[in-house]
């Protein structure tokens, strides 16, 4: 099994330290999460609570992902970063091209892209991207960033975006694997389709559940000969025992903040260093990759 750290609502001068130190303790990867902006009213509720309301308060930070992979990337050696998750089709194909594209050649290909199609109608509106639609739209856009990042001359004709012939220049030295986040039907469809799937907060045996759906459009797809990420955050696996029974349900990495193991989620930076190396000593070293 793998384990990746999750970087949500933490403050900005904390993520370069911890790059650094799960570098050298032996994570596979770093996850950075993505909104402009985060408005004071909505109308649309936030979908992934009961009750409709944000898990984060007016005034949190949500940094540039791309920039924040830059950051991080540039004090570390080895592990790897991935959205989890951006929203794709609030954006311009071309920008995420060059962002992306970027973070790849920079870091050494140590890039993933994990999308979501977003939920938040109103910060669509003021990126000035169409709510409707988003769907068919990303994964045209996915076939045009794959086409941008494999270099060369690209001409692209589609229904939501049509490019003369172009080229973008340098493209990375590998292909950019795509995660795909969100609990749909279209969601876990879409993620068979690609590289992997990233969760929400589950247990080990809803995570199962996912894996043997996925496969069922895996084998649809003719896609199950290639590899895949099933990224998961559980509720429910805190020893060595557990994660084993969730890498037999199917989950390939744990993401997660190690330290809220040993202390909560109010640490300060020196305590959250100490629970990730902990965690790296009691738990990555039993389960290696």
């Amino acid at each position: 099994m793998r384990f990746s750290i999750g970087t949500a609502f933490l403050p900005p001068d904390e993520l370069v330290p911890i790059a650094r130190a799960a570098d050298a303790a032996g994570y596979h990867a770093i996850a950075v999460s993505d909104h402009v902006v985060n408005l004071e009213e909505l109308r649309t509720p936030y979908p992934y609570t009961d009750d409709g309301s944000r898990r984060w308060k007016p005034f949190t930070p949500w940094l540039d992902p791309w920039v924040t992979v830059g950051a991080m990337a540039a004090v570390t050696e080895r592990i790897r970063f991935f959205t989890s998750v951006y929203v794709l089709p609030m954006r311009n194909p071309l920008t995420v091209a060059k962002a992306v594209g970027t973070a790849a050649v920079l870091s050494g290909d140590r890039v993933s892209l994990g999308i979501g199609m977003g939920w938040c109608e109103e910060e669509f509106e003021l990126m000035e991207q169409p709510f409707g639609g988003r769907g068919a739209r990303a994964d045209e856009m996915l076939e045009v960033l794959a086409e941008l990042w494999r270099g060369g001359w690209v001409e692209h004709h589609g229904a939501a975006y049509d490019l003369p012939r172009l080229e973008m220049t340098p493209a990375p030295g590998a292909a950019i694997p795509v995660f795909v986040g969100g609990t749909s039907k279209a969601a876990l469809r879409r993620a068979a389709r690609h590289d992997g799937w990233i969760s929400d907060y589950l247990t080990i045996d809803e995570a199962a559940a996912v894996w043997s759906e996925i496969q069922e459009y895996r084998g649809r797809y003719g896609t199950s000969d290639r590899p895949f990420s099933m990224i998961c955050s559980l509720k429910d696996a805190v020893t060595v025992d557990d994660l084993r029974r969730a890498e037999e349900a199917g989950v390939t990495e744990l993401l997660t903040m190690p330290w809220v193991f040993y202390g909560g989620f109010k640490q300060d930076l020196g305590q959250k260093l100490d629970g990730l190396e902990r965690f790296a000593d009691e738990i990555l070293a039993k389960l290696p990759d």
